[in-house]
C-alpha cells in the first residue's frame, strides 16, 4: 500500500520575522504532523518580531527555535502550496504549485498599534490558516 503524501505548505513574507512565522506556527499547531510547514522571507530580517511571538504565546503556541531565513528556489519547487503574506514579498510562480496571496488586516492603518494590533493580525491569519487547513 502506498502511503498518502503529506502536503507541504510554504509561508512567505518579506522579513520572515512576523506574519509568515505566525502562519507557520498556527498551521503546525492545528495540523500537527499531517502537514509539512515551512516559512521563509524574500529579504529576511535579523530576528523574529517579539510581539508576533508574544501573541502566539497567548494562545499557548510556540514558534520553537524558528528564525528568519531566506527563501530558496528548492523550497518553492518542493511546496504544494505557497502562501505569500502581504504585498511586499514577490515569489516567481512554479507550474504545478498552488500560489495564494493573503493581504492581511493591517490595524495600524486604523491607528491601532502595539499588542492590540498584533492580536488582530494574528487572529486574521489564524482564520485564514484554519480555512487553508480544511482545503489540504
Amino acid at each position: 500500500m502506498i502511503e498518502p503524501r503529506i502536503p507541504r505548505v510554504l509561508f512567505v513574507c518579506q522579513k520572515n520575522g512576523g506574519k509568515s512565522q505566525m502562519a507557520a506556527a498556527l498551521l503546525r499547531a492545528t495540523a500537527g504532523d499531517t502537514v509539512e510547514v515551512l516559512s521563509a522571507g524574500t529579504k529576511p530580517g535579523a530576528a523574529l518580531n517579539a510581539q508576533s511571538v508574544e501573541s502566539l504565546t497567548e494562545l499557548a503556541i510556540s514558534i520553537g527555535d524558528e528564525h528568519p531565513k531566506a527563501i530558496t528556489a528548492q523550497m518553492v519547487a518542493d511546496a504544494d502550496v505557497v502562501v505569500i503574506l502581504g504585498s511586499e514579498a514577490q515569489v516567481d510562480e512554479v507550474p504545478g504549485t498552488s500560489f495564494e496571496t493573503w493581504i492581511t488586516d493591517e490595524p495600524s492603518e486604523r491607528g491601532i498599534e502595539g499588542m492590540e494590533r498584533m492580536r488582530l493580525v494574528r487572529d486574521d491569519i489564524r482564520t485564514r490558516v484554519e480555512e487553508l487547513r480544511t482545503r489540504l
